[in-house]
């Protein structure tokens, strides 16, 4: 059995990238090879590219990341390497694919060729979204969820006591990260520690967010004890550096799949506040996600608790160990 990982190579280059699912894709790879199953990462810029990769590197199994590949392309290699089964895993939940305009297209052309192909499956990196897809569309669909790489043990931190607050909210600009109330929900948290406050975000990639981080600088403005770090996009090793810089993360994003900042967080001994959409966390990492006052709250007991980053881990440990159960499926 031969696993590979194929994700758009938007910078047309062999090296993995560090977008979400370059950074995803490496992050599967490594837990599966340290599970023994032999597991690649394949940056593609198109099926040309995914065909000759074949041809010179046969595999068993070969997953694509996100519906991008056009369905005729995707019949073609299914008809010239009949032996290999193909998935195309869809990256998001439904509420992120809107903002595709061809992805529900794609998806459900891909449905019907899964009814004539013994090689070819449509797949969710989540069960909410692979429940619905077989409800709506009574289609077999496979469940092939984010696998992310840990050490064997949790990380040690010291637990934030005094000194200057740093509270991370990092990810693509997109509304739906819902920026400007952990924006907020930070300023809450600095004032009821009396604390200096860096709030960390990413900055360089607006995705449809529109005057998004205009509106978190108006926020923030002026407020002596507040400092805006607009943080540029960095390769996962530096990101990690940066996560691991700081106190707590807010994650309350409206809508997810996996969430890898919070995972990340988890790796580094920092923990989050996030929503419900981000169902893998601890529970009592969890807020109401228009609710500012209650993010705070949850994040002010979490800076406090010396049990948070260990619970954090044992909840990705576990997913982890769920989401092999599903992958089985489809590489057994």
């Amino acid at each position: 059995m031969q696993l590979a990982l194929a994700y758009k190579n938007f910078a047309a280059n062999r090296a993995v990238s560090h977008i979400g699912l370059g950074v995803t894709a490496l992050n599967t790879a490594q837990t599966f090879r340290a599970a023994g199953v032999h597991a690649d990462v394949w940056p593609i810029v198109n099926a040309a590219d995914l065909s000759s990769r074949l041809h010179t590197s046969p595999v068993s199994h070969v997953v694509i990341s996100a519906p991008w590949i056009q369905t005729a392309d995707l019949a073609r290699l299914c008809a010239d390497f009949p032996e290999t089964q193909f998935a195309v895993n869809c990256h998001s939940n439904l509420g992120f694919l809107q903002a595709d305009p061809s992805a529900m297209r794609l998806v459900r052309e891909g449905l019907d060729l899964s009814r004539c192909n013994w090689n070819f499956h449509v797949a969710g990196n989540c069960h909410r979204l692979t429940r619905w897809v077989r409800a709506a569309y009574a289609s077999p669909c496979l469940t092939l969820p984010n696998l992310y790489y840990l050490p064997a043990k949790a990380p040690k931190r010291e637990l934030y006591k005094a000194g200057t607050l740093r509270i991370g909210a990092f990810g693509a600009t997109r509304a739906l990260k819902n920026l400007l109330t952990a924006a907020g929900a930070a300023i809450e948290i600095a004032n009821a520690r009396r604390a200096d406050l860096e709030f960390w975000i990413s900055a360089g990639r607006n995705e449809g967010a529109g005057p998004v981080l205009d509106a978190v600088r108006q926020m923030m403005q002026g407020l002596p004890h507040v400092r805006l770090v607009e943080n540029g996009w960095q390769t996962w090793p530096q990101f990690r550096q940066t996560v691991r810089h700081m106190h707590l993360l807010l994650q309350p994003s409206y809508t997810e799949s996996f969430n890898v900042v919070t995972a990340d967080g988890v790796a580094e001994g920092v923990p989050s506040v996030v929503s419900s959409a981000i169902d893998w966390a601890p529970d009592n990492w969890k807020a109401d996600v228009d609710d500012a006052g209650d993010i705070a709250r949850v994040g002010l007991r979490l800076l406090s608790s010396r049990w948070a980053p260990g619970r954090g881990f044992a909840a990705l440990e576990k997913h982890n160990r769920g989401a092999m159960v599903d992958w089985k499926e489809f590489l057994r």
